[in-house]
């Protein structure tokens, strides 16, 4: 039998993050679409926008029964790791650290993806303090994201070029978005594992 961490309800010995990111990308482009992806990456960012809009209300909800029971539904976990898992999705996109245009309802397989492990019992005081502990992980991730967009201005460029994109950049923008994926699921209780600077 499994023996199981009480802080987090994830097994003794597991140190991969329950937000894991994986990166299946060739590096190709289609310069085409790498011109215009903006514009096509704007209906996503409305999708995520209301999306968005409703798990904020739902996180709200879950924070009261997070302290209560110990532990977010199964339900509400699912919605809340779907939006993670979606903005990642679009962020990926957009940022050109995948080429292909993202479903509407994320599903398995996307070339820089989410695996979200399922719900798992939360420490109730880091749940109740949680939107004061995550302010650390936000200027971190405030900083990564300045040096993102200079990637992202540099990787269109590079794109539209050669029809690839070259995989340090794939890479450096894949790293941001695990940690942005890993801090939003911190915020919305999808994890109770503060964001790392690894994968582990």
């Amino acid at each position: 039998m499994t023996e199981i961490q009480a802080e987090t309800g994830e097994p003794i010995g597991n140190s991969r993050h329950p937000i894991h990111l994986v990166v299946t990308d060739d590096l190709e482009r289609n310069r085409l679409t790498v011109l215009f992806r903006l514009f096509l990456a704007l209906p996503h960012f409305i999708w995520a926008a209301i999306w968005g809009f409703g798990a904020y209300f739902v996180v709200i909800v879950a924070w009261f029964i997070a302290l209560f029971m110990g532990r977010v539904p199964d339900g509400i976990h699912n919605f809340l790791a779907g939006y993670v898992r979606y903005q990642a999705h679009v962020y990926a996109y957009f940022s050109l650290a995948a080429n292909p245009f993202p479903a509407f309802m994320p599903a398995a397989g996307y070339p820089v993806d989410l695996e979200i492990a399922p719900a798992a019992k939360q420490n109730r005081l880091v749940t109740f303090f949680r939107f004061l502990l995550v302010i650390p992980a936000i200027i971190v991730l405030y900083v990564l994201q300045l040096v993102a967009y200079v990637v992202m201005v540099l990787g269109w460029f590079y794109s539209l070029v050669t029809g690839k994109m070259a995989k340090g950049m794939r890479d450096l923008l894949a790293y941001w978005i695990r940690y942005q994926s890993q801090t939003i699921g911190y915020i919305l209780l999808v994890t109770s594992r503060y964001p790392s600077f690894s994968d582990d």
